[in-house]
């Protein structure tokens, strides 16, 4: 760390130690617990939706403001309401990710900004810097208020969004070589940008100078600062109506609640101990490597813990701070455990604590790079998080239809800039391409994955309307539709991501592109219980396609093959330019599936191949589903088909299995879709709830059957060779059950790697127990 930058680290502090901490010429409102104790549920009840509709008018004061189809399409943005230690009481369901940070930006501002310049009446506050918090990367950007009621710091109102550039060596502040932070946009420390209710002009001049695109940052910060006057005024409306102290107490139950409400439900899982861990294709331009993350999450007594150990150094541009990784926790947590919950973020938060060694993938040092934190480190960890959490709500009857396997991987970064030459006078634009919001979900226990379904992250997440694309940039989208076999196949199948294709309209001069992604080589969206991931990412950049041309002729293309030219798959990382003419198609991830796919329900595959989702092939050598010419399902064929599909695993596996002993599995505790709890001659050993193979020693290892491939065997889903992007091998990896074969878990990963099954370790290769 270089020396002075220790300054500006923010971490929880506990609220007890915070107050004692902040300067004593800041008074703060505050209530005892004899206030909280003495509400009616009527008031209670009335006055937090009175809070939420506060936050829910934000919201809409922002997106009407902002001329940013990020803020106006794809709904990247958030806002909470905190109270006067800055915990998150009230948070929007738009990025909530971004929700795990923002509360470290306010505490670190009454401990640095109360003495000077003060944090006074009519003040708002500027943060971009991800070490502090507020956002996960730079271009997330927060603008946040104290809010007085009678001299004393009653809360705080705040909103946040993601901007299109702040500068730095890359267009979109994004760029990706092997660079640090001095590459990229400049982290902004809290600023006052608002003082006694004017934007002061010098501070807006000195931000949005740094931009390429100053009108729309400018625009952005303005809308902000609206969104939070609005906010300002509908609390103290609230307050002059019920009295300040009914409201405060009012804020302070909602945290409690939601505390108490958490750790119930926790107590309610089995307590135990998960771990998944995952890997990021290449770091940066030019490296072939990949970078893992390792979680193990343990439930005890109604407490979580998230520790990160074994993760790797961090490096390149994939890196988060911790608060990006807080808010990686909160995009599984928040959906996963607390959808029955209202969402006060600081309630929930105090359930569980985070071990992460400094100087990794997920808690970067400074100056480390982090312009890719949020889609990087931060969504990885979302995704293992979410497995974790899956694992431990597939033991539970009731809390099961709340597990879900990964959704869509990653994001695509693809920023397009150029000149727009459209109207008399040419003009540069720069477009975040926002497609990829359209990803698919994962599959759940009792249902499909929704199908371009949205991001995780974002419950809210639009995709932008094509025609508004058009409009605003010299673009024009030639399709964008899901993508055949693009959720990962399993009993219940993953939903099929979106692909987009797009060419220079309006311009006659090349743009220059920046893409940045990863899960292209290893997968990203993992299945369960057996289910494969979804696709791999696959993006094209066709040269000398002549579409216009084509065109004008009544050829309008729909695939890539219809497409002439060159084309040129792209790295994770890559620069280049899209001339008129060349095309841009870009498919992101898949949900992963559920439970074994030769499980699935043959009529759900028919459907799935009329619905253009699933793809013939894939019907036969993944589902080996039969399907006759004009008349649906052949059930007998497919009945053939499925034992065949058996064999085939059986051929190709390594046994590793304690064979011919069976148990009654019809008292046994589920596990998951496939494994079951028993007890053997008063021993806990597990087995396979479709064929009573006991697979598990005294130890708790898992002896299973192990299936290594080409990577293409996870289907037609994986376009690529591996090799074209990184170095270390890769393969398709399925442990199955050494009786039946059914599948427990299917992964394309590094080779190198030892995933877990459900949570159990898997006994080595060839390893050899007695039978006690």
């Amino acid at each position: 760390m270089f020396p002075g930058s220790e300054k500006f680290v923010s971490r929880p502090i506990d609220p007890a130690v915070l107050r004692a901490t902040i300067p004593s010429k800041l008074k703060l409102h505050e209530v005892d617990q004899q206030a909280i104790d003495d509400l009616d549920p009527l008031t209670y009840e009335v006055v937090r939706h009175r809070l939420w509709s506060v936050t829910d008018e934000m919201g809409e004061t922002l997106k009407r403001m902002s001329g940013s189809p990020i803020v106006t399409d794809a709904n990247d943005f958030d806002f909470t309401l905190n109270d006067e230690i800055g915990q998150a009481v009230q948070v929007g369901l738009y990025n909530t990710m971004l929700v795990g940070a923002i509360d470290l930006a306010l505490s670190w501002t009454l401990l640095h900004r109360a003495e000077n310049p003060g944090i006074e009446e009519g003040d708002m506050f500027l943060c971009n810097d991800p070490w502090i918090g507020g956002g996960l990367h730079q271009n997330d950007v927060l603008i946040f208020q104290p809010v007085f009621h009678e001299g004393r710091l009653f809360g705080w109102t705040n909103a946040i969004c993601h901007q299109p550039d702040l500068g730095g060596s890359a267009i979109g502040s994004a760029p990706i070589g092997n660079v640090d932070v001095f590459a990229e946009a400049l982290p902004t420390p809290p600023i006052k940008i608002v003082r006694n209710g004017e934007i002061q002009q010098d501070v807006l001049d000195a931000w949005v100078r740094r931009s390429r695109v100053p009108l729309i940052v400018g625009l952005d910060l303005r809308a902000k600062v609206g969104a939070n006057n609005i906010g300002r005024t509908r609390l103290l409306e609230v307050v002059e109506q019920y009295g300040a102290d009914v409201v405060k107490a009012v804020m302070k139950r909602m945290l409690g609640d939601a505390e108490s409400r958490l750790r119930q439900k926790l107590r309610e899982l089995p307590e135990g101990t998960w771990s998944a861990t995952g890997y990021q294709d290449q770091a940066f331009l030019g490296d072939r490597g990949t970078h893992k993350t390792v979680v193990t999450m343990t439930n005890r007594d109604g407490h979580l813990v998230f520790d990160f150990t074994g993760t790797d150094p961090q490096v390149g541009i994939i890196n988060c701070t911790y608060g990006g990784c807080r808010g990686g926790i909160m995009l599984a947590l928040l959906p996963m455990l607390a959808g029955d919950i209202p969402w006060s973020a600081g309630g929930l938060m105090r359930c569980f604590d985070i071990v992460t060694p400094e100087g990794t993938l997920n808690n970067a040092r400074f100056p480390a790079a982090v312009n890719r934190a949020p889609l990087g480190s931060a969504w990885m960890i979302g995704n293992l998080v979410a497995q974790c959490l899956s694992l431990m709500l597939d033991r539970n009857f009731e809390m099961r239809k709340n597990l879900q396997a990964s959704c869509c991987g990653t994001f695509n970064v693809a920023l397009i800039a150029g000149v727009d030459e459209r109207n008399d006078t040419a003009v540069p634009f720069l477009n975040a391409v926002m497609d990829s919001v359209a990803g698919g979900y994962g599959a759940r226990a009792d249902r499909d994955g929704i199908s371009t379904g949205g991001n995780f992250c974002i419950p809210m997440g639009r995709v932008p309307d094509v025609e508004i694309t058009e409009l605003l940039y010299p673009l024009l989208v030639l399709w964008r539709r899901e993508e055949i076999d693009s959720g990962g196949p399993g009993r219940q199948r993953g939903g099929a991501s979106s692909g987009v294709a797009m060419t220079p309209y309006g311009t006659s001069l090349p743009a220059n592109i920046l893409l940045s992604s990863s899960g292209k080589a290893t997968a990203q969206s993992p299945g369960l219980a057996g289910g494969y991931p979804g696709n791999l990412g696959y993006d094209v950049v066709v040269q000398g396609a002549d579409v216009l041309t084509r065109m004008a002729n009544g050829q309008v293309p729909g695939t890539l093959a219809d497409l002439q030219g060159t084309q040129h798959v792209t790295q994770c990382h890559e620069e280049g330019t899209l001339a008129p003419g060349d095309v841009l198609y870009l498919n992101c991830q898949g949900g992963g599936g559920y439970g074994d796919p030769l499980h699935r329900d043959p009529a759900a595959v028919l459907r799935d191949v009329e619905a253009g989702i699933v793809s013939l092939r894939a019907a036969d050598e993944i589902y080996g589903v039969v399907l006759a010419h004009g008349s649906g399902v052949d059930r007998e064929a497919t009945d053939l088909r499925r034992v065949a599909l058996r064999v085939e695993r059986r051929r190709g596996s390594s046994a590793n299995g304690l064979t011919n002993h069976k148990a009654d599995v019809v008292g046994g505790v589920p596990i998951d879709d496939n494994l079951t709890a028993v007890t053997v001659f008063e021993e806990h050993r597990i087995a396979c709830r479709h064929c009573g193979e006991i697979i598990s020693d005294g130890a708790g290892r898992l002896h299973v059957s192990e299936l290594s491939a080409q990577s293409t065997a996870a289907g037609p889903s994986v376009r690529v060779d591996p090799n074209v992007f990184i170095d270390a091998p890769v393969h398709f990896l399925q442990f199955t059950c050494p009786d039946c074969s059914t599948a427990l878990y299917t992964t394309i990963c590094p080779k190198d790697a030892r995933p877990t099954v459900s949570g159990f370790q898997v006994a080595p290769r060839h390893a050899t127990a007695l039978w006690e």
